[in-house]
């Protein structure tokens, strides 16, 4: 949070330190929730709210292609990486290839 102190100000919220923030943070929950005007969703609240964001962001297709290149190029890793395991458990050649 504040844990880097890039600015010139020693001044305000962000610059102190992260107890100090949090401590402030926590009685504004608690002040909120006991003058009634924090809200509190219910699992169906949220479920609504969730699939409308969802349906808010699958509209926009460049994300929806980020994401999926992503997703594609983490699975790739992760098979490259278990293939490079097995190749180095194997005894024999160091690159893994078997002499007949």
């Amino acid at each position: 949070m504040a844990n880097s102190r890039t600015g010139t100000s020693n001044r305000g919220f962000a610059s102190m330190d992260e107890d100090k923030q949090r401590a402030i943070a926590s009685k504004g929950g608690r002040a909120a929730h006991a003058s009634g005007n924090a809200h509190q969703f219910s699992p169906d609240e949220a479920r609504v709210a969730g699939r409308k964001g969802g349906e808010a962001i699958s509209q926009d297709r460049q994300h929806m292609a980020a994401i999926g290149r992503e997703g594609g190029h983490a699975r790739h890793a992760a098979t490259r990486q278990q293939q490079q395991q097995q190749q180095q458990e194997m005894p024999g050649n160091p690159d893994g290839s078997q002499q007949g």
